[in-house]
């Protein structure tokens, strides 16, 4: 069976705003959560930073869910750089290391038309290859920010999802007011989402969009808020949503802070939710999913989905999650 699940690693300067993200100990240690994200998938730990990748509080990285759906169901992952600021120390597909800029200063991008087209020639290939379908993830601190500035750009009244339970909306928006005052923009008044990527979104959406108008078959977009802000980019360029799903997780589904359920139904995508339950676990770190921290991220959703494509239950990826965080939590003593 040929399951490929792309993970999209980026950056933006958004990510460096205090309080914005949460992806990373620290804003300044955000820049190496997406390379550590897809090494630890593939080699326990990360190679870019001795750390494993955490909230401030010390909540694991969601790849610990992409990864035990990865070892349990065994389909294949290729990391694809689509503007980090560093590259992950793993095999990858570069489409650039340039990395977004903070939008309340200067453009998100400069080359987002070049960064779609070249991600399309990587869709083109996949499908060549004879591939039916592909998922597609990300890890881009900061990029809830950026994706909720894209969906208001092109006129939808979206809330966007956080890592953390306490979602900094009210800095979102002040952030993206900033933004789009230096445009001179009001909410909807973009109709073209490359210009909307481009003045206010990241690499990674620019990526993602390519890779979606490149495959011609089924894509799976493997992640929460972030990937609303593809789907709208998708129908406002006149694709049809009906080969395209938003795999996600029941943290983000059920996240009352932002409108996913509500954005996406506007949209007119649909979604699959995984339905894990960490709410037993004997550790703090993932019971503390079931209150709202991490959510989604580095394809999780996604993974759960090929999982359950090849005939593994959510309660088999928990119970794979809950054996890989203690050896964690060995590794962080």
């Amino acid at each position: 069976m040929s399951d490929l699940m792309l993970i999209v690693i980026a950056n933006t300067e958004i990510a460096t705003i205090p309080g914005i993200s949460v992806a990373g100990a620290s804003p300044e240690l955000t820049k190496y959560t997406p390379p550590a994200d897809v090494e630890y998938v593939f080699y326990g730990k990360p190679l870019s930073i001795d750390a494993i990748p955490v909230t401030p509080e010390g909540h694991p990285t969601p790849a610990i869910i992409t990864k035990a759906s990865y070892e349990l169901a065994g389909f294949s992952i290729l990391p694809v750089r689509g503007g980090s600021i560093l590259p992950p120390k793993t095999p990858y597909v570069d489409i650039t290391d340039k990395f977004g800029k903070d939008f309340r200063m200067q453009p998100a991008l400069e080359n987002a038309e070049e960064i779609v087209q070249r991600a399309k020639l990587l869709g083109f290939q996949l499908e060549r290859m004879g591939l039916e379908e592909v998922v597609v993830g990300e890890s881009i601190p900061g990029g809830t920010t950026t994706a909720q500035a894209v969906l208001l750009a092109l006129g939808y009244d979206a809330r966007t999802s956080s890592a953390s339970p306490q979602n900094p909306q009210k800095l979102k928006e002040e952030v993206i007011e900033e933004g789009f005052k230096r445009v001179g923009i009001e909410k909807g008044s973009i109709r073209d989402p490359l210009i909307a990527i481009s003045e206010f979104g990241d690499p990674m959406l620019a990526t993602v969009l390519g890779i979606s108008l490149g495959f011609k078959k089924r894509v799976v977009l493997a992640g929460g808020s972030q990937m609303l802000a593809v789907a709208a980019s998708l129908k406002a360029l006149g694709e049809n949503l009906s080969r395209f799903t938003i795999a996600t997780t029941k943290y983000v589904a059920n996240d009352k802070t932002s409108s996913f359920k509500e954005t996406a139904e506007e949209i007119g995508i649909e979604y699959y939710a995984a339905m894990l339950d960490f709410s037993k676990s004997k550790f703090k770190g993932l019971r503390d999913y079931e209150r709202g921290y991490v959510k989604e991220g580095v394809g999780a959703g996604g993974s759960v989905y090929l999982a359950k494509k090849r005939g593994f239950s959510e309660e088999e990826v928990v119970s794979r999650v809950e054996e890989l965080y203690s050896m964690l939590k060995e590794k962080m003593q």
